[in-house]
């Protein structure tokens, strides 16, 4: 449901791996929905983002397979932006030209590298949130806001506390 202004806002989370660190709910206050690029690495995990919102979630290379709350992919549509959900270990090259050749959708989003991402290109965007969970790589944690208005989106990325 969309905010007063006529804003969608969408909670954009990444590579959990088993930690939620308690500044996502503050990041992710009054999001309506919450996109899990996988590695999400427990489905209390799941539960506590649904304390924030719904949450829709796809498998990272890391998540037991078979769990019904992941899917492989998920495609949405939201005021007429369509969202494309993916880990991003499944695509080989995860390069936002890569990305862009191989789905149509206007935003795609993706995880699996850690590091956070934003690309845009002929109204289109790429966006890799970054890693939410444990910090890796040297990489700061991180999380982004995807805004819909008006068939228009825009990111923002969210630093977490380390």
């Amino acid at each position: 449901m969309a905010r007063a202004d006529g804003a969608h806002v969408i909670g954009l989370i990444s590579d959990t791996h088993g930690q939620l660190r308690a500044s996502v709910h503050e990041a992710f206050r009054g999001v309506e929905l919450i996109l899990h690029a996988g590695d999400v690495g427990g489905d209390e995990i799941l539960e506590e983002l649904a304390l924030i919102a719904p949450v829709e979630a796809v498998y990272g290379n890391t998540d037991t397979p078979g769990n019904p709350r992941l899917q492989s992919e998920i495609v949405r549509e939201i005021d007429g932006v369509v969202i494309q959900l993916q880990h991003g270990h499944e695509s080989g090259r995860l390069t936002a030209d890569a990305l862009l050749e191989r789905f149509d959708a206007d935003v795609i989003v993706y995880g699996h590298t850690h590091k956070q991402s934003v690309t845009q290109r002929e109204g289109r965007l790429v966006i890799n949130p970054g890693a939410a969970g444990p910090r890796r790589f040297h990489l700061m944690p991180s999380v982004a806001l995807l805004t819909i208005r008006d068939g228009e989106a825009q990111v923002e990325i969210v630093s977490l506390p380390a």
